[in-house]
């Protein structure tokens, strides 16, 4: 593996390749993206495409990518052009893309604004609250973990995320009148730790949920565009927006093991089945150039 710097407006990115480019296969190089998800995140799940070239890297203010703009906010749309800007620097023409959660909806982002970069997209669980019938409560839910960390750090806020990603269901009054989720059925701290620039609990990440895709864009883009959930998000608002947006698509998701970060191994502290995940994954990129 290599691992290389790239200056793009506002940011110092950093990525790695593992294995050569031009790919020794032909293939296209499998870049693999998350956010808020650093490189490392897909170990696991490289490690089982030894006969792939994957790229990953982490996002600007995220790891070893440090951000030049003075701003925090995860825009999509700006992700989405430095993933450009990485696609364009590894000069072997379109990718295909793994993207999971936030990063899914950064992949979104790309595919409408250029979408000659990829040539198959697998987005897993991307959290795209707008397409939910429910959408206006499911922003009200996620605004309700963002206050608690506001209000009381890490944990509170933590527990409360955790509150709402396994909800089942839509969101309705008996969610919101649930008193406070205590951090301690989690095991995290009760105390304030004084943080508040999380970027997954601050509003660093709001404008991720805030995202509206451009479905008559993605509909026309010449991508085979896939869209994916984990079996265990099952009813939960991940899996929701997962098939509502396959829907609005044409498409009937594709079911993967395990759960929302499935394809991780131990080091992500809850580990998924990331072989299975990954026999998954091969088989619908390996459909998809079996169509082309």
């Amino acid at each position: 593996m290599t691992t290389h710097k790239l200056e793009t407006p506002g940011a110092t990115l950093t990525y790695d390749v593992q294995g050569p480019l031009p790919t020794a296969d032909g293939r296209p190089p499998l870049l693999m993206i998350g956010l808020p998800m650093h490189a490392s995140g897909f170990t696991a799940l490289a490690s089982h495409f030894p006969d792939r070239t994957v790229v990953t890297y982490d996002p600007r203010g995220l790891g070893r990518s440090v951000r030049t703009d003075d701003q925090v906010d995860n825009v999509p749309t700006v992700h989405a052009e430095d993933v450009h800007a990485v696609i364009e620097v590894l000069g072997s023409g379109p990718v295909e893309i793994f993207a999971s959660s936030g990063g899914a909806i950064v992949a979104l982002a790309l595919v409408s604004a250029h979408p000659d970069d990829v040539t198959t997209l697998v987005a897993h669980e991307p959290p795209l609250l707008s397409v939910l019938p429910d959408a206006a409560a499911a922003d009200r839910a996620a605004a309700g973990y963002r206050d608690a960390y506001a209000a009381n750090g890490f944990g509170a806020g933590m527990a409360a995320f955790i509150a709402m990603t396994s909800w089942h269901g839509e969101f309705t009054d008996d969610y919101f009148a649930a008193p406070a989720t205590d951090p301690a059925m989690f095991g995290l701290p009760a105390e304030d730790d004084g943080s508040r620039g999380h970027p997954l609990l601050s509003e660093r990440s709001r404008p991720v949920l805030d995202y509206r895709a451009d479905i008559a864009a993605l509909v026309a883009a010449p991508p085979r565009i896939v869209i994916g959930y984990g079996e265990e998000s099952t009813g939960t608002v991940t899996e929701r927006t997962s098939t509502a947006l396959a829907d609005r698509l044409g498409q009937q998701p594709v079911l993967f093991p395990s759960h929302h970060g499935g394809f991780t191994g131990p080091e992500s502290g809850y580990p998924g089945q990331p072989e299975a995940f990954a026999h998954t994954l091969h088989g619908v990129l390996d459909n998809a150039v079996s169509r082309a």
